[in-house]
C-alpha cells in the first residue's frame, strides 16, 4: 500500500470512546443489547426512527460496546459506488537510468495506477465497524455494493489489478445502519433485497424518564427545572396539533439556552416563554413555512401556565 493510501486509512477511523454526559437509561439498555444480540450472531442492525429519536448516537454507543475502530458514512445523494468502495486515483512512477556503459544513457520510465480505498472498503478489509448513517439518502445504485458484502461475503471494485478487484469480507467487519422513514423529503426507498439482510429496529420517542435523565445531563439544571421543560415539550408532542412532533432534541436546546442565560423557567417565566415558542415553533414546521405556527405558540403558552404555577 502506497503511503498516501495508508494516511487516507488512518484519518478515516475513529476509536470510539464512552460518550461524555451519555444516559443510559433502561429503554436505552434495552435497545442497545438487543443490537448487541444481532450484531454478535452475524446479522446488520438497522435503527429506524423519526429525526430526532437517537438513532445516531444509539449506534455509536452500541459501535463502543463491539469495541473495534469504527467507520462513519453518512448518506448522501450524490454518492456513487466509487464514493462508498474506493477508485484507481492516481498514478505510481518506476524510473530506471542504466548508467552500466558511460557511453550509453538509458532510461526507462512505468506509469501504473494506484487503486485508493475509500470508506467502506476500509470497514471491509480491517474488519472494522461501519456505521452507515441515514444509508437512505444515498442512490439504491450506490448501495448495491452491499448486497454481496452482506450476503457472501465478499466485495468486488472496479480496480484493474485482480488483487484488488475481488475483496474478502473481514471476519470481524461489523455494519450499523440508521434511517429516516420513507416519507421524509430526501429518503429513497430501500431495495428490498438489501432490507432483507438487516434487523430493523424501529425507534420512536425516547420514554418520559429517558428524555428528562438526557436533559438534565445535556443542561446541568436542576431535575424539577427540567421537568418543566420536558413536560412541555411532551405536551404540544401529545398535543396531536403539529407538522412536526417535537423530540427531546427541543427539550435539549431550551434547556442550555435557559442554563446560558442562567435562568430557570420559574426564575424568569417570560424568557422560559420566548425561548420555549421560538424553538418549538421552529422544531414543528417546515423550513420557510409559517403554517400552524400561532397554533404552537398557543399550546406552549397553556403548557406553559400549566407547569410553572
Amino acid at each position: 500500500m502506497n503511503k498516501n493510501n495508508s494516511n487516507n486509512e488512518t484519518n478515516t477511523v475513529l476509536e470510539l470512546k464512552p460518550m461524555q454526559d451519555f444516559v443510559e437509561t433502561e429503554y436505552i439498555k434495552n435497545i442497545t443489547n438487543r443490537g448487541l444480540t444481532y450484531i454478535k450472531a452475524g446479522f446488520p442492525v438497522h435503527f429506524r426512527g423519526p429525526s430526532g429519536t437517537g438513532k445516531t448516537t444509539v449506534a455509536m454507543h452500541l459501535a463502543s460496546k463491539i469495541g473495534r475502530p469504527v467507520i462513519i458514512i453518512h448518506g448522501d445523494s450524490e454518492y456513487k459506488t466509487s464514493d462508498l468502495v474506493g477508485n484507481e486515483s492516481g498514478y505510481k512512477f518506476k524510473k530506471l537510468d542504466d548508467k552500466f556503459i558511460h557511453t550509453v544513457h538509458k532510461q526507462e520510465e512505468e506509469m501504473t495506477k494506484q487503486w485508493v480505498n475509500n470508506r467502506l472498503t476500509i470497514a471491509v478489509k480491517n474488519g472494522f465497524t461501519l456505521i452507515y448513517d441515514e444509508f437512505t439518502r444515498s442512490r439504491a445504485e450506490a448501495n448495491n455494493i452491499l448486497l454481496p458484502i452482506l450476503q457472501e461475503g465478499m466485495m468486488t471494485t472496479s480496480a484493474s489489478k485482480q488483487e484488488d478487484y475481488y475483496m474478502k469480507v473481514h471476519p470481524e467487519f461489523r455494519a450499523i445502519f440508521t434511517s429516516n422513514p420513507e416519507e421524509y423529503a430526501g429518503v429513497n426507498r430501500t431495495q428490498d433485497a438489501l432490507r432483507d439482510r438487516m434487523v430493523t429496529l424501529d425507534l420512536d420517542h425516547f420514554d418520559y424518564d429517558t428524555e428528562l435523565r438526557i436533559t438534565q445531563a445535556k443542561s446541568k439544571l436542576t431535575l424539577k427545572e427540567t421537568e418543566i421543560i420536558v413536560k412541555v415539550v411532551r405536551g404540544l408532542r401529545e398535543s396531536g396539533k403539529v407538522e412536526f412532533d417535537p423530540t427531546v432534541r427541543g427539550a435539549i436546546m431550551i434547556a442550555k439556552t435557559l442554563a446560558t442565560l442562567n435562568t430557570t423557567p420559574l426564575k424568569s417565566k417570560e424568557t422560559f416563554r420566548t425561548i420555549c415558542q421560538d424553538i418549538l415553533t421552529s422544531e414543528t414546521s417546515r423550513v420557510g413555512s409559517k403554517t400552524n405556527q400561532e397554533k404552537v405558540r398557543g399550546i406552549v403558552d397553556l403548557l406553559i401556565d400549566k407547569y410553572t404555577k
